[in-house]
């Protein structure tokens, strides 16, 4: 398979230079954007590999490069760009696509740009992970080199069933997710910190965490650990496995590597719909109002809709943040919001109100600016903007064998959405206590907000937590409004019943 990639040059520069400089006019501001061309084979490849072309071998990325080829083969899918939040940002383009769809990606990841340099929740993203990435890669080949592929490639798939069980908060602590040693602490010990590459403090890291492991076997530590308790509760349990369970070095090195890497995803997975929306945003004003010759405009129009269509199955991220960035710019220029237009009543004033504010453009940049898509559509999914869009959910009718409309309540309808979104989905689960039952035991316990457990999924994951912290592991949930609790022991998931009272803490 040919991975190699080449920078644009020609025409395509020409258009490059051209539309980056409408960005810029328009007020987005971005780290520099490198833009490679590759055939599709390449962006299958480089979209598996999550955009990084160095990182370690995993069967999965195997898998999700076979189902990607089969989509493109089968008229399926198609991907028409990807870009990284690296510094300088990387940016893959489809060399087969046709000059206004080449037009229309750089004026997209531009949008994607501004995105990771302004968002709150990408502030202390590390903007070098290219590299770093690559250093994963070669560690990992190193540690299957000397331990066996089979046993590494199953140590890592245990951890990445973990990946989704952290803690939102940290992403605003400043925290080197290499390690649980903060960016202070990093200065006290580099000398010349602004020298010292990425790269080099993961390997540093990680050296570090095989001295600390030394020292407490030099020490006869027991197997079983103490754990700083004052610590307890934490959601992010890839840190409390890699800071207490009783891994072996290699094992401990790669579960701060895939902790980092989940980390470094993190962002993105919080804020699909506004970076998606935000991107969306800037190509159609960009091609509308700048770049698209007369001749381009219908191949434009046929471009947009097709990323632009609603789902039956589920919400297009694309529409959803377009459609609200355009009605908070819309709002904020009329000046359709604060206390005096939510106090009227006439619906024919409401209906024409206009107090030409011309705010709207400065709104969505500080919204860009501040927000998650949690926060995003709690505050900014209004009712009229739900009617004017016909949103409405579906449900599976089995008697007709057909989804269905379920319910046009705007409530319910927001309720669900923010559900879906809250921990994008999966059960937020919480470390309670290292020494549940006075013996050694892992209490988990499920913070119930609206997602419930699988429990087949539940069992897989105490399955694998199990494997790491080599001893019971307990997770305590709610099950119609009772407290019970299920133990894995390592042969099996039992139901332990109500589990108020609990394990020691």
């Amino acid at each position: 398979m040919n991975t190699m990639t080449r920078p644009v040059d020609g025409e395509l520069l020409r258009l490059k230079e051209e539309i980056e400089q409408y960005a810029i006019d328009y007020g987005l501001d971005f780290h520099p954007v490198v833009f490679e061309m590759c055939d599709y084979d390449t962006i299958n490849i480089l979209a598996a590999l999550g955009g990084f072309p160095n990182r370690y071998p995993h069967w999965r990325f195997g898998m999700e490069y076979d189902q990607m080829y089969k989509g493109y083969a089968y008229g399926l899918q198609k991907i028409y760009e990807m870009v990284v939040n690296t510094n300088p940002c990387y940016a893959y383009l489809l060399s087969v696509n046709n000059t206004v769809d080449q037009k229309i990606v750089m004026a997209h990841v531009y949008g994607h740009a501004d995105f990771f340099k302004h968002n709150a929740w990408f502030k202390n993203t590390n903007r070098n992970m290219m590299d770093v990435m690559a250093n994963h890669g070669t560690k990992i080949r190193r540690y299957m080199a000397k331990y066996g592929q089979g046993r590494v490639e199953d140590f890592i798939d245990k951890v990445l069933s973990l990946e989704n069980l952290v803690d939102v908060d940290i992403l605003f602590d400043k925290t080197d997710f290499s390690s649980n040693v903060s960016v202070s602490d990093e200065v006290d010990e580099f000398t010349e910190d602004e020298g010292v590459s990425g790269p080099l403090k993961s390997f540093i890291r990680s050296k570090e965490r095989w001295n600390n492991k030394q020292k407490k076997v030099g020490k006869k530590e027991k197997k079983v650990k103490k754990v700083d308790f004052e610590k307890l509760p934490t959601r992010d349990v890839m840190l409390f496995l890699l800071e207490h369970g009783p891994v072996e070095e290699w094992e401990s090195d790669i579960l701060g590597i895939l902790r980092e890497e989940a980390y470094y995803y993190l962002p993105q997975r919080l804020t699909k719909i506004m970076n998606e929306g935000w991107a969306s945003y800037w190509h159609s004003t960009i091609m509308t109002q700048k770049a698209a010759r007369p001749s381009d405009i219908i191949h434009f129009a046929d471009h947009h809709a097709g990323v632009m269509q609603m789902s039956q199955k589920r919400l297009n991220p694309y529409k959803i943040g377009i459609e609200l960035f355009r009605d908070i710019e819309f709002r904020w220029n009329s000046g359709r919001f604060g206390k005096e237009y939510n106090d009227c009543t006439d619906m024919y004033i409401k209906e024409n109100w206009d107090k030409k504010c011309n705010l709207g453009r400065q709104k969505i940049f500080e919204v860009r600016k501040t927000h998650n898509d949690i926060t995003f559509i709690d505050e900014f999914f209004t009712k009229d903007f739900c009617e004017r869009m016909q949103i409405f959910t579906y449900k599976h009718n089995p008697r007709t064998g057909r989804n269905e409309i379920d319910t046009r309540d705007f409530e319910a309808i927001k309720q669900k959405l923010l559900q879906q979104l809250t921990n994008f989905g999966s059960p937020i689960i919480r470390v309670e206590s290292a020494n549940d039952n006075n013996r050694g035991e892992l209490l988990l316990r499920h913070i119930h907000q609206g997602v419930g457990l699988d429990i087949v999924y539940a069992a897989e994951t105490m399955k694998n937590v199990h494997a790491i912290w080599k001893r019971p592991v307990n997770l305590a949930s709610m099950d119609d409004g009772k407290e019970i609790k299920y133990t894995f022991d390592g042969k099996e998931m039992k139901v332990v019943g109500d589990s108020s009272g609990g394990g020691q803490k």
